[in-house]
Protein backbone atom coordinates (compact mmCIF):
# COMPACT_ATOMS: atom_id res chain seq x y z
CA UNK A 1 0.00 0.00 0.00
CA UNK A 2 1.18 3.89 -0.61
CA UNK A 3 0.05 6.12 1.57
CA UNK A 4 0.11 10.12 -0.08
CA UNK A 5 2.47 12.43 1.73
CA UNK A 6 -0.05 14.45 4.40
CA UNK A 7 -1.90 11.50 5.23
CA UNK A 8 -2.17 9.83 8.55
CA UNK A 9 -0.58 6.72 8.11
CA UNK A 10 -2.85 5.03 10.99
CA UNK A 11 -5.84 6.76 9.80
CA UNK A 12 -5.29 5.50 6.17
CA UNK A 13 -4.69 1.72 6.87
CA UNK A 14 -7.92 1.62 9.67
CA UNK A 15 -10.09 3.17 6.87
CA UNK A 16 -9.03 0.78 4.13
CA UNK A 17 -9.91 -2.38 6.73
CA UNK A 18 -12.96 -0.54 7.57
CA UNK A 19 -14.17 0.01 3.87
CA UNK A 20 -12.88 -2.89 2.56
CA UNK A 21 -14.13 -5.43 5.64
CA UNK A 22 -10.74 -6.59 6.16
CA UNK A 23 -8.31 -7.57 8.65
CA UNK A 24 -5.02 -6.42 7.74
CA UNK A 25 -2.04 -7.03 9.44
CA UNK A 26 0.86 -4.63 8.75
CA UNK A 27 4.70 -5.76 8.28
CA UNK A 28 6.60 -3.66 7.21
CA UNK A 29 6.98 0.17 6.57
CA UNK A 30 9.50 2.78 4.57
CA UNK A 31 9.43 6.13 4.49
CA UNK A 32 9.47 9.48 6.24
CA UNK A 33 7.35 10.68 8.48
CA UNK A 34 6.35 13.91 10.71
CA UNK A 35 4.42 14.98 13.78
CA UNK A 36 4.17 11.65 15.74
CA UNK A 37 2.42 11.12 18.73
CA UNK A 38 3.60 8.15 20.77
CA UNK A 39 2.91 5.96 23.94
CA UNK A 40 6.64 5.62 24.91
CA UNK A 41 7.00 1.66 26.51
CA UNK A 42 9.15 2.45 29.38
CA UNK A 43 6.99 5.21 30.33
CA UNK A 44 3.54 3.70 31.47
CA UNK A 45 1.16 6.09 30.23
CA UNK A 46 3.58 8.84 29.20
CA UNK A 47 2.76 10.36 25.65
CA UNK A 48 5.93 12.02 23.42
CA UNK A 49 4.25 13.76 21.03
CA UNK A 50 7.45 14.45 18.29
CA UNK A 51 7.73 17.30 15.45
CA UNK A 52 9.93 17.42 12.61
CA UNK A 53 11.09 14.56 10.22
CA UNK A 54 11.86 11.05 10.84
CA UNK A 55 12.91 8.20 8.88
CA UNK A 56 11.04 4.95 9.18
CA UNK A 57 13.19 1.59 10.80
CA UNK A 58 9.97 -0.55 11.80
CA UNK A 59 6.40 -0.51 11.16
CA UNK A 60 3.99 -2.94 12.29
CA UNK A 61 0.37 -3.57 13.99
CA UNK A 62 -3.09 -4.65 12.89
CA UNK A 63 -6.29 -3.59 12.08
CA UNK A 64 -9.69 -5.33 12.39
CA UNK A 65 -13.20 -4.33 10.66
CA UNK A 66 -14.55 -3.79 13.55
CA UNK A 67 -16.62 -4.29 16.01
CA UNK A 68 -13.47 -5.39 18.03
CA UNK A 69 -11.69 -4.00 21.06
CA UNK A 70 -9.80 -0.56 20.85
CA UNK A 71 -6.93 -2.54 22.10
CA UNK A 72 -6.44 -5.31 19.23
CA UNK A 73 -6.31 -2.60 17.04
CA UNK A 74 -3.27 0.03 16.13
CA UNK A 75 0.34 0.83 15.11
CA UNK A 76 4.06 0.61 16.48
CA UNK A 77 6.62 2.61 14.68
CA UNK A 78 10.20 2.74 15.97
CA UNK A 79 11.72 5.69 14.02
CA UNK A 80 15.54 7.23 13.16
CA UNK A 81 15.88 11.20 14.23
CA UNK A 82 18.37 13.70 11.78
CA UNK A 83 21.00 13.43 14.71
CA UNK A 84 20.88 9.17 15.18
CA UNK A 85 18.34 9.14 17.81
CA UNK A 86 16.52 6.05 17.72
CA UNK A 87 12.97 6.27 19.05
CA UNK A 88 9.77 4.51 19.33
CA UNK A 89 6.21 3.61 20.71
CA UNK A 90 2.80 3.08 19.97
CA UNK A 91 0.72 5.24 17.98
CA UNK A 92 -1.83 6.65 20.20
CA UNK A 93 -2.21 9.88 17.68
CA UNK A 94 -0.82 11.24 14.01
CA UNK A 95 1.88 9.67 11.97
CA UNK A 96 1.73 12.06 9.54
CA UNK A 97 3.84 10.68 6.33
CA UNK A 98 6.35 13.45 5.11
CA UNK A 99 5.96 11.78 1.40
CA UNK A 100 4.96 9.06 0.46
CA UNK A 101 4.93 5.87 2.33
CA UNK A 102 4.99 2.20 1.74
CA UNK A 103 2.92 -0.25 3.36
CA UNK A 104 3.48 -3.88 3.02
CA UNK A 105 0.80 -5.59 4.63
CA UNK A 106 -1.65 -8.51 4.54
CA UNK A 107 -5.02 -8.55 4.29
CA UNK A 108 -7.77 -10.89 5.70
CA UNK A 109 -11.34 -12.06 4.61
CA UNK A 110 -13.24 -13.09 7.52
CA UNK A 111 -11.28 -11.17 10.08
CA UNK A 112 -12.48 -12.05 13.52
CA UNK A 113 -11.79 -11.16 17.05
CA UNK A 114 -11.64 -14.22 19.33
CA UNK A 115 -11.01 -14.30 23.07
CA UNK A 116 -8.70 -17.55 24.15
CA UNK A 117 -8.93 -20.16 25.63
CA UNK A 118 -12.02 -21.32 24.38
CA UNK A 119 -14.82 -22.53 26.52
CA UNK A 120 -15.85 -26.27 25.75
CA UNK A 121 -19.21 -24.68 24.42
CA UNK A 122 -18.12 -22.22 22.01
CA UNK A 123 -16.28 -24.87 20.26
CA UNK A 124 -18.59 -25.02 16.90
CA UNK A 125 -18.33 -25.86 13.68
CA UNK A 126 -14.83 -24.51 12.83
CA UNK A 127 -13.05 -27.30 15.58
CA UNK A 128 -11.51 -30.34 14.50
CA UNK A 129 -13.23 -33.57 13.45
CA UNK A 130 -13.24 -35.56 16.77
CA UNK A 131 -11.72 -39.37 15.89
CA UNK A 132 -10.42 -42.35 17.63
CA UNK A 133 -7.18 -41.92 19.55
CA UNK A 134 -4.02 -42.15 16.80
CA UNK A 135 -6.13 -40.40 14.28
CA UNK A 136 -5.91 -36.91 12.91
CA UNK A 137 -8.56 -34.73 11.10
CA UNK A 138 -7.87 -34.50 7.79
CA UNK A 139 -9.63 -32.90 4.55
CA UNK A 140 -13.45 -33.39 3.92
CA UNK A 141 -13.90 -35.05 7.63
CA UNK A 142 -11.71 -38.02 6.47
CA UNK A 143 -9.72 -39.21 8.99
CA UNK A 144 -5.74 -39.94 9.08
CA UNK A 145 -3.84 -42.89 10.88
CA UNK A 146 -1.05 -41.23 12.51
CA UNK A 147 1.01 -44.13 12.21
CA UNK A 148 1.00 -47.62 10.41
CA UNK A 149 2.01 -50.73 11.89
CA UNK A 150 5.56 -51.21 11.92
CA UNK A 151 6.64 -47.73 12.41
CA UNK A 152 5.92 -47.08 9.09
CA UNK A 153 4.99 -43.78 7.16
CA UNK A 154 0.54 -43.83 5.91
CA UNK A 155 -0.09 -44.95 3.05
CA UNK A 156 -0.12 -41.87 0.65
CA UNK A 157 -3.20 -42.80 -0.86
CA UNK A 158 -4.88 -41.92 2.23
CA UNK A 159 -3.14 -38.53 2.74
CA UNK A 160 -5.52 -35.71 1.87
CA UNK A 161 -4.54 -33.21 -1.15
CA UNK A 162 -4.75 -29.53 0.06
CA UNK A 163 -6.20 -26.06 -2.19
CA UNK A 164 -7.94 -28.50 -5.03
CA UNK A 165 -11.41 -27.58 -5.95
CA UNK A 166 -13.70 -30.68 -5.41
CA UNK A 167 -14.26 -30.85 -8.92
CA UNK A 168 -10.75 -31.40 -9.70
CA UNK A 169 -10.27 -34.16 -7.29
CA UNK A 170 -10.82 -38.03 -9.06
CA UNK A 171 -14.20 -39.62 -7.74
CA UNK A 172 -16.29 -36.42 -7.45
CA UNK A 173 -14.08 -35.57 -4.47
CA UNK A 174 -11.88 -39.16 -3.80
CA UNK A 175 -8.19 -39.38 -2.80
CA UNK A 176 -5.80 -39.22 -5.29
CA UNK A 177 -4.38 -43.21 -5.70
CA UNK A 178 -0.53 -43.36 -5.13
CA UNK A 179 1.12 -42.16 -8.92
CA UNK A 180 0.31 -38.57 -7.94
CA UNK A 181 1.85 -38.90 -5.02
CA UNK A 182 4.98 -40.99 -5.98
CA UNK A 183 6.94 -38.34 -3.80
CA UNK A 184 5.35 -38.97 -0.49
CA UNK A 185 6.83 -42.89 -0.26
CA UNK A 186 8.48 -43.40 2.89
CA UNK A 187 12.08 -45.62 3.41
CA UNK A 188 11.91 -49.08 4.54
CA UNK A 189 11.48 -50.02 8.37
CA UNK A 190 14.50 -51.37 9.33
Amino acid sequence: MEVAGGADIADSVAQFARRRQRGVCVLSGSGSVANVTLRQPAAPGAVVALHGRFEILSLTGTFLPGPSPPGSTGLTVYLAGGQGQVVGGSVVGSLVAAGPVMVIAATFANATYERLPLDDEDEGPSSAVQGSPGTVAGIGGHQLQQQQPGGGLPDPSSLPLYNLPPNLLPNGGGQVGHEALAWAHGRQPY
